[in-house]
């Protein structure tokens, strides 16, 4: 059982009905998980994040490489959240730890825009049509 809460009317009626349902499966046996966070990013929020990533990507050398829209996510995603940094396995390197844009709510998936069009305008980025459809919310 999914559902999305939009107003306290609305979420009354949904969750009323939910334990109902809950309340049965309970008194079967069941044991159930009952989670309730904020909304996460939308696709038209995904779908502006990935054309601005690639648009970063095409354009920028950073300190001396190409790095890759993936790549760049993650140094968007450590800056607006600041991550903590471990070694990699063999040492060579590091690993940013607890990266997730699926994860994030509307308003970090704002924020995350946000940072990367001040990015994109500090390093005079020339962000494509798909990338400026709109700030998403």
């Amino acid at each position: 059982m999914k559902f999305i809460l939009y107003n306290a009317q609305q979420g009354h009626k949904e969750l009323t009905e939910a334990w109902k349902w809950a309340k049965s499966m309970m008194a079967a046996g069941h044991k159930l998980t009952l989670e309730i966070k904020p909304e996460t990013r939308s696709t038209e929020q995904n779908a502006v994040l990935w054309a601005r990533l690639t648009d970063i990507a095409d354009q920028i050398n950073w300190y001396g490489k190409k790095l890759s829209p993936q790549d760049w996510k993650h140094i968007f995603s450590s800056s607006l959240r600041k991550l903590e940094v471990v070694p990699n396995l063999d040492g060579t390197g590091f690993v940013a730890l607890g990266l997730s844009t699926s994860k994030m709510t509307k308003g970090e998936m704002q924020e995350l825009n946000e940072l990367i069009l001040a990015f994109g305008a500090q390093h005079e980025v020339n962000f494509s049509v798909a990338s400026l459809c709109g700030e998403p919310s």
